[in-house]
C-alpha cells in the first residue's frame, strides 16, 4: 500500500516510516514540505501521491508551550487535522491518527478505556480532543490511536532525558513519583499499527504497553539497565510546577483490543529492555 506520514520528522513519524517501508511504499512530510495548516499543501500531497492510508503524526506537542501560545496549539492540533481528515476524505484515503492521554482529565482512580468521557484539562488536551472531533467529523475512515509516555528511537523523551542526566555526575535526579501511566515504546505501537491495516476496524483505540509506573519508577527502571553516574530520588508534583497541569493518572486500557480479541501490548518493562538493549548493541557495532 502507499502510505503518507505527516510529522515524518518525529520520533513517532520516523518510528512509523522504519517499520512500514519494508512492506509498503513510505513517504514522509513535514512542515517543511508540506505544511497542514494549509488546506491545499496537503490536498496536493494527496493528489500527487494518492495515499491508500494517511497515518497523521504531525501535531504540536509542546504541553507547556501551548499554554503560552493557544493559537498555535489549535492552528496545527485542530485545523491542521481537520485539514488532514477533510483531503483524506476528498481522496478516498484511510486515516490513522495518533492522539494523547491528555484528553483526559486524570482524575479516575482506574485505567481510562475508550468509552469515557474527555475532559481534557490543558490547551494540549483540548486541541487534540478538537482535532478528534474534526476527524469524527469529516471522515468517517479513520482510526484515533491515543497513546502516552512515549519514546522511540533518537528522542525527544522523558527516557532520552534520564538517559541524558544520568551520564552527568551530580546531585539526585528528582523525579515525580506521584503520576502514574503507561510507559510506551513506539516500536510497539508501531508493530501495532501493522496488525490494524490488516483489518478494517474503525473508531477510538487505545495503545499503550501493559503494566504502569509512575515517572519515578519509569526512571528507577532506565537507571537499572543503564547504570546512571547520579541517584535517582522521587518527589511529588507540586515539588516540580510546571505551566501547564500534568494529569495524575495517564493509565490507558486497551478494551477495544479486547473487544476484538487481539493479543495485548508488549509489557511497558519488557519493552523498556528491548529498547535499550537494541540501542546498547547499535551504539557497540
Amino acid at each position: 500500500m502507499k502510505m503518507l506520514i505527516t510529522g515524518g520528522r518525529g520520533m513517532l513519524g520516523r518510528t512509523l516510516a522504519r517499520h512500514l517501508q519494508a512492506e509498503h511504499q513510505v513517504l514522509s512530510v513535514d512542515r517543511n514540505n508540506c505544511n497542514i495548516t494549509n488546506r491545499f499543501a496537503i490536498d496536493l500531497a494527496c493528489r500527487n501521491f494518492q495515499p491508500d492510508v494517511v497515518l497523521h503524526c504531525a501535531a504540536m506537542t509542546d504541553v507547556d508551550g501551548a499554554e503560552s501560545d493557544p493559537d498555535a496549539a489549535f492552528n496545527v492540533n485542530e485545523l491542521g487535522t481537520a485539514n488532514v481528515a477533510a483531503a483524506c476524505s476528498e481522496f478516498d484515503a484511510r486515516l490513522i491518527a495518533f492522539s494523547t492521554d491528555y484528553v483526559f482529565d486524570g482524575l479516575l482512580d482506574r485505567p481510562y478505556h475508550e468509552g469515557d468521557a474527555p475532559n481534557p484539562q490543558t490547551v494540549y488536551g483540548k486541541s487534540k480532543l478538537a482535532g478528534e472531533l474534526a476527524i469524527r467529523r469529516l471522515c468517517p475512515n479513520h482510526l484515533i490511536l491515543r497513546t502516552a509516555w512515549l519514546y522511540g528511537e533518537g528522542g525527544p523523551s522523558f527516557l532520552h532525558t534520564m538517559l541524558r542526566l544520568g551520564s552527568q555526575p551530580g546531585p539526585p535526579i528528582k523525579v515525580v513519583n506521584d503520576q502514574v501511566g503507561n510507559p510506551t515504546s513506539a516500536d510497539a505501537v508501531a508493530r501495532r499499527v501493522l496488525d490494524l491495516l490488516d483489518s478494517s476496524v474503525v473508531g477510538t483505540w487505545h495503545l499503550t504497553s501493559e503494566g504502569e509506573a509512575t515517572w519515578y519508577e519509569f526512571a528507577r527502571a532506565i537507571s537499572r539497565e543503564v547504570p546512571f553516574a547520579r541517584a535517582v530520588v522521587p518527589c511529588t508534583t507540586a515539588d516540580y510546577p510546571r505551566p501547564a497541569r500534568r494529569p495524575a493518572n495517564s493509565r490507558l486500557r486497551k478494551m477495544q483490543l479486547e473487544r476484538h480479541s487481539m493479543q495485548p501490548m508488549e509489557s511497558w518493562d519488557a519493552g523498556l529492555r528491548a529498547f535499550l538493549g537494541r540501542t546498547a548493541a547499535r551504539r557497540a557495532a
